[in-house]
């Protein structure tokens, strides 16, 4: 039996089929306002494997200044979308916090693409849980504790699945290891959306 950390939830299955297909066509909806691009790694300038986009009043970018948030797209200088209702919903039934989410991160994954251990750090307000919905191929999730080098264990996250962290694992170290290619018929060409929604402010 898998032990989670302290203050972490995992919800397998929590939205069925009919509500990622809806979720799927809101964030298509997204991505023609904001489309997805390829951030930078800080410094070195190396594109991540993921491409990603933002909606809500505030996006996370990264490029060779630094990771941040701001309000506007960094490729095409546009305000970032509103956040779908049908995620607004999702924060509001799972999150346990009564603040609305500030940011969604919207990252694709093809079958190529992976993220190393980090932690979500970049907001001024850790009170307030991080919620990620994934969608499409199911992908090797890695989490660990708040310290890098300490031990980490890792499980699969399937489409429609929750993670919440909050209290002791909010600023744990995590990560996705692998995608597994058609697993999933929920994309036409296959891959993995993960949506993250955070507060950034207090």
């Amino acid at each position: 039996m898998l032990v989670l950390p302290k203050g972490m939830r995992h919800i397998p299955g929590h939205l069925d089929r009919a509500a990622q297909e809806l979720l799927v066509e809101d964030i298509r909806a997204v991505a023609v306002q904001a489309p997805l691009y390829r951030p930078e790694m800080p410094r070195t300038g190396k594109p991540l494997s993921v491409r990603m986009t933002n909606c809500g009043e505030l996006g996370w970018v990264a490029d060779k200044a630094g990771y941040r948030y701001q309000d506007r797209h960094p490729v095409s200088g546009a305000p970032w979308p509103p956040i779908p209702e049908s995620l607004l919903k999702i924060w509001m039934e799972l999150s346990g916090d009564t603040r609305p989410p500030q940011a969604c991160l919207v990252n694709f994954y093809d079958e190529n693409a992976r993220m190393g251990l980090h932690q979500d750090r970049d907001e001024a307000d850790f009170s307030a849980p991080v919620l990620s919905v994934s969608l499409g191929d199911a992908c090797l999730f890695r989490i660990g504790g708040t310290e890098r080098s300490g031990p980490t264990r890792s499980f699969r996250l399937e489409s429609g699945d929750i993670v919440v962290l909050g209290g002791a694992s909010r600023l744990a170290f995590h990560g996705v290891d692998r995608i597994y290619p058609t697993t999933s018929t929920l994309l036409r060409d296959g891959g993995r959306i993960n949506l993250t929604l955070r507060r950034v402010s207090a």
